[in-house]
């Protein structure tokens, strides 16, 4: 059986905190049919790293937040539950320091109830700074995708989360899909740098642009490879955007730091007039 594909809109991994920040704002239906891609998940709890951790800049906002999460146990065990209940798809993002702790991460999730997909990261801004694998070619996101898809069951999606870099995104979404990812999502913060220096992402609509030009291109390459856009997703134009450009789904990610009842009007719009009305 084949795993079906989430959206056609999501909450990007991180943007709507453990589903209770963002429940007043999800309108009548509430949380009920939302895709939401929860905060990176690590096999121990992480504080996070030093502040500041966000800065807006022009067209956007450079993070570097270190992954502050509170480990697999504690998620498990509070925050699935509560987002079961309250009707979420949840996506749990993984990331670890190796493949086995993705495996691990991966097989720990596939008996948990509720689980409907899991987003492999793969393409953190810092690696090194946030303390995860660092994924230098594709071949080594592809590896982390295969050791996660040999333990999640094959009718659940794995989602790989790449950098949306043209260069190299069709080898990466060719080897992820080749490993056993459902779809790529397109794509990951740009690597960026505060003002004082220190390493960091760039995010929102500013790399809209470079991921829409990704989308495409794996469109173009890989008609075959389900893409969901992830970058300055704001409004009915620009999700409409990815979607036209090859996209499955869209996940919308710094503008509910902005107005977190963007999804909750995106989703209805497009349910009253689907993409295909509009292509």
């Amino acid at each position: 059986m084949s795993a079906a594909l989430p959206g056609p809109v999501m909450v990007a991994a991180g943007c709507g905190g453990t589903g209770r920040e963002l429940e007043p704002y999800a309108g009548p239906a509430g949380l009920v049919g939302l895709d939401l891609v929860t905060r990176s998940i690590t096999l121990d709890p992480r504080p996070g790293g030093p502040g500041p951790r966000l800065a807006e800049v022009p067209g956007g906002l450079v993070n570097a937040v270190g992954l502050p999460n509170p480990g697999l146990g504690h998620f498990l065990a509070t925050e699935l539950p509560w987002l079961v209940r309250a009707g979420v798809r949840v996506h749990v993002s993984i990331a670890g320091a190796t493949m086995g702790e993705y495996a691990e991460l991966a097989g720990r999730l596939s008996t948990a109830p509720g689980v409907a997909g899991i987003e492999v990261n793969v393409g953190a801004p810092d690696e090194a700074g946030a303390g995860v694998l660092e994924v230098r070619e594709p071949y080594h996101a592809a590896s982390v995708v295969a050791a996660v898809r040999r333990e999640f069951p094959a009718d659940r999606p794995v989602l790989a989360k790449l950098r949306p870099d043209v260069s190299r995104i069709v080898e990466g979404a060719r080897t992820c899909h080749e490993a056993g990812a459902t779809a790529i999502v397109v794509g990951n913060a740009v690597p960026a740098a505060f003002a004082d220096g220190r390493p960091g992402g760039l995010s929102g609509p500013a790399v809209a642009p470079i991921a829409l030009r990704c989308v495409a291109t794996v469109r173009d390459a890989l008609p075959a490879v389900p893409t969901i856009g992830c970058g300055g997703v704001r409004d009915v134009a620009s999700a409409r955007a990815y979607l036209e450009a090859g996209a499955t789904a869209v996940q919308v990610g710094t503008a509910l730091l902005h107005d977190p009842t963007t999804v909750a009007r995106l989703r209805a719009s497009l349910a009253a007039h689907p993409p295909e009305e509009t292509a």
